[in-house]
């Protein structure tokens, strides 16, 4: 039972990376309908100016940290001013091939930029508040239940930002804005709503929130251009389980992705199922829970009139 918990706390913290980046993608996708699959590619971008900012302050890393993900946010929002933005409007298709051409800019840059071997990076060394512990490289024991501090500390960052981003579009006008302008952009812009802005700043929460993602779990696999392949791969799964137009279905659906990947790759004996299998087994998943509801756990239904 000791090592079913273990593997349920690991899943936990997998789950929690997949959830920011699924989240990453639903920010987008409220607001302009849209799967951005240079999600990945734009995160692994800003770990490596976060990797070239770490070097610049001294290793200080919780002056890196909030630096980095602010550049991030800027990054977005160019992206979305100069880029996307000249297609809004445009066939749904034209939209998808120019994420897709993102998604080859980054990465050959991030390339040729940054070549060479993979890079280690850092984890979040450990601070101490009113006498308590927190982050750093030890381990937390629950019991029989052993925690890694950075899974403790994926699993705190991916908890805060949902509460930010909760009480972001719930209680302040910036936010009522942003939820308007995603529910119904034409009249979002009779009621004196700048849309645009809007969009920008959700690119720019969006490219802030998988900056995050990156930076965490860059510890874990190194630092390469192909770093969140991957991690893209199950956080679009997560965000499709959970509902693409609901955060908190994003952390959910990355959440139950986590644990029961870990739990299959644990548990199902080798001849029967290899680590390579994990992803599709996780899909099928997916595939039954969608037959069974296609909008997601979270989701909500559209109804159109004919």
């Amino acid at each position: 039972m000791a090592d079913f918990w273990q593997q349920v706390v690991v899943g936990l913290a997998t789950g929690s990376l997949y959830g920011l980046m699924a989240l990453a993608l639903v920010l987008i996708y409220r607001s302009t309908h849209v799967l951005n699959f240079a999600q990945g590619e734009m995160a692994m971008f800003s770990t490596f100016l976060a990797w070239s900012i770490l070097i610049r302050v001294d290793n200080h890393y919780w002056v890196m940290f909030p630096l980095a993900v602010l550049v991030a946010a800027a990054l977005g929002g160019l992206t979305e001013r100069v880029v996307v933005r000249p297609v809004e409007g445009a066939p749904i298709l034209n939209i998808v091939i120019v994420t897709l051409g993102l998604y080859a800019i980054f990465s050959n840059v991030a390339s040729w930029r940054w070549i060479g071997r993979p890079k280690p990076f850092p984890t979040p060394p450990e601070i101490h508040v009113a006498g308590l512990k927190f982050f750093g490289g030890d381990a937390l024991h629950v019991g029989p239940t052993v925690i890694n501090y950075h899974d403790l500390t994926i699993m705190v960052f991916a908890a805060l930002i949902m509460v930010a981003l909760y009480l972001f579009f719930q209680y302040t006008s910036l936010g009522l804005a942003m939820r308007a302008t995603a529910h119904n952009p034409v009249a979002s812009r009779l009621m004196g709503i700048r849309v645009g802005r809007m969009l920008t700043i959700g690119w720019a929460l969006s490219a802030a929130v998988g900056a995050v993602a990156g930076l965490l779990i860059a510890p874990i696999v190194l630092l390469t251009s192909a770093m969140m392949v991957g991690a893209l791969l199950y956080a679009f799964a997560a965000a499709v389980l959970g509902g693409l137009d609901s955060p908190v279905g994003a952390i959910v659906g990355g959440l139950i992705i986590g644990v029961s990947e870990n739990l299959v790759g644990a548990y199902t004996p080798q001849e029967w199922l290899g680590p390579e299998m994990k992803l599709t087994v996780t899909l099928c998943i997916i595939l039954v829970v969608l037959l069974v509801r296609p909008t997601g756990i979270f989701g909500r239904r559209a109804l159109r009139r004919v």
